[in-house]
């Protein structure tokens, strides 16, 4: 019997596919427990369409994320930090920081977790500071470190 599975089988396969299972192990194990369904025409066209939708809405994420770099990539983020004689700071800058400082000053919603950073900023400058927006986009983002007065 043909199965198309609803959810990941581990010894069966991924979500998605259509597998060829005895028709008893189907009837007793996969059917009831949702796993999967009878791979009938009906069934086999909604997966298509569910796959075409699921394609059309990764493409649109991913052009999203890579008109919100290009945007980014134009802003500048401003941040202080207390410094001591020859321009030794005291304490550093983090990503937390950094993310609320592109909302508050470039309206940019920005996860923190999201921001790469391989260490934290602990002198004045201008950084640039990698952003993973998608698995495939990443952006750049400029962070001024300044003197606060």
């Amino acid at each position: 019997m043909k199965i198309i599975l609803i959810e990941d089988v581990k010894s069966l396969g991924k979500k998605g596919q259509i597998v060829e299972v005895n028709d008893g192990y189907a009837r007793n194990f996969v059917l009831p427990k949702k796993l999967g369904l009878e791979a009938t025409g009906k069934n086999i066209n909604d997966l298509k369409l569910q796959k075409a939708n699921e394609e059309k809405i990764a493409a649109e994420q991913l052009q999203a994320a890579e008109d919100f770099a290009a945007e980014m990539e134009k802003q500048e983020v401003v941040l202080t930090i207390k410094a001591g004689e020859g321009g030794k700071t005291f304490g550093s800058i983090s990503s937390k920081e950094i993310a609320e400082a592109a909302k508050s000053q470039c309206g940019m919603e920005i996860d923190k977790k999201k921001i790469q950073m391989p260490e934290a900023i602990k002198s004045l400058g201008t950084y640039e500071v990698s952003v993973k927006l998608h698995p495939k986009v990443a952006g750049k983002l400029k962070v001024k470190v300044q003197e606060e007065k």
